[in-house]
């Protein structure tokens, strides 16, 4: 916590499957209105994050986060998408309905309009940075896991992470990295971070700000930069 950087999580939208599409789907509403891709960006979950990198599946994020002020009726298209799941659901407002005989639930409440995802996002400009990312929660199923141990990935494109992920912008990030991704950081881990009850680290940001990584002569920490970016190359 003491270096100069920013840990945040990734973004709330409230109803994943509205806000989160596949590839398909974005094609279709680009298609349909070309405008869409403005705010339409890839994203990752925590099961994506690798050791020093990530692997895309191909899912993308409606950006409509409130910071942003957008005004839905520019994006035609996505608020068509969006209103096939019922505006209902869609808004954000705690309350309850019942529909056709189906109990409906609102998105928690907010000051939101309903088009916009559950957070304001107003650090959204972040995720255009390089980056260090990682799930909020890390497993080891198997003693050979610790070689994969901990999983934290690197990233300098354009890219958002959903609520089951973290990111740390900022500076050094490449002599930071590898000792994140160290064996002792898996003993530090181990010994100072909770388990969940069903199994795994619960890797929050309160417990990664405390996790001593002392600081360096500027030979050292350009040798593991320089290390850095050949397993990120390598991968």
């Amino acid at each position: 916590g003491k270096w100069d950087i920013q840990i945040n999580y990734g973004i709330k939208t409230g109803l994943n499957e509205a806000f989160i599409i596949t590839s398909e789907k974005k094609e279709e509403l680009i298609k349909q209105d070309p405008k869409s891709a403005e705010i339409i960006r890839p994203i990752l979950r925590g099961r994506d994050i690798k050791r020093y990198g990530h692997e895309f599946a191909n899912l993308f994020l409606i950006c409509t986060f409130p910071s942003r002020k957008y005004n839905i009726d520019d994006f035609p298209a996505v608020k068509g998408h969006l209103l096939s799941y019922g505006y209902e659901r869609l808004e954000q407002s705690g309350k309850s309905y019942w529909i056709n005989g189906e109990k409906i639930l609102s998105r928690k409440k907010t000051n939101n309009k309903w088009f916009e995802t559950q957070d304001s996002i107003s650090y959204w400009d972040d995720f255009y940075k390089q980056k260090i990312i990682y799930a909020e929660t890390m497993r080891v199923h198997r003693k050979t896991d610790s070689d994969r141990f901990p999983r934290f990935g690197y990233s300098k494109e354009e890219i958002f992470l959903d609520k089951t992920c973290f990111m740390i912008t900022g500076q050094n990030l490449l002599y930071l990295l590898p000792i994140l991704n160290s064996k002792l950081m898996y003993f530090i881990i181990r010994n100072n971070i909770a388990v969940m009850d069903t199994g795994g680290f619960l890797m929050q940001k309160i417990y990664i700000e405390h996790m001593p990584i002392p600081p360096a002569k500027n030979d050292i920490r350009n040798k593991v930069q320089t290390l850095a970016c050949q397993i990120i190359h390598n991968r």
